[in-house]
């Protein structure tokens, strides 16, 4: 175990003097100015809600049938790209590779 002789001079005059009243008052501004952020984050927070929804409301089409009809289409746009390639004249052909050595 070291012996930490710097620490064990120090007297109670070499510490710094510090007041609890402004810690205090420090402290309790920083807690009212955290709850008025909350209660500000809670109110803007609210009215987006509330936008959306009416926004929702709004649409003709809900945005879950919205996106099943675009599901629908792009699984209707991939077969008919695939039986497309398929069934092309071009896919029925086969290229030949010709022997390096015949020429």
């Amino acid at each position: 175990m070291a012996n930490d002789n710097n620490t064990a001079s120090l007297t109670p005059e070499n510490w710094p003097q510090v007041r609890s009243g402004p810690l205090m008052v420090g402290g309790i501004l920083i807690g009212i100015g955290s709850v008025i952020g909350l209660v500000g984050l809670a109110v803007a927070g609210g009215h987006v809600v509330a936008a959306t929804r009416a926004w929702l409301n709004e649409l003709e089409t809900p945005p879950d049938q919205l996106a099943r009809l675009r599901w629908e289409q792009a699984k209707t746009a991939v077969a008919a790209g695939a039986s497309t390639w398929q069934n092309h004249p071009n896919a029925k052909t086969r290229l030949v590779r010709r022997d390096a050595s015949v020429n």
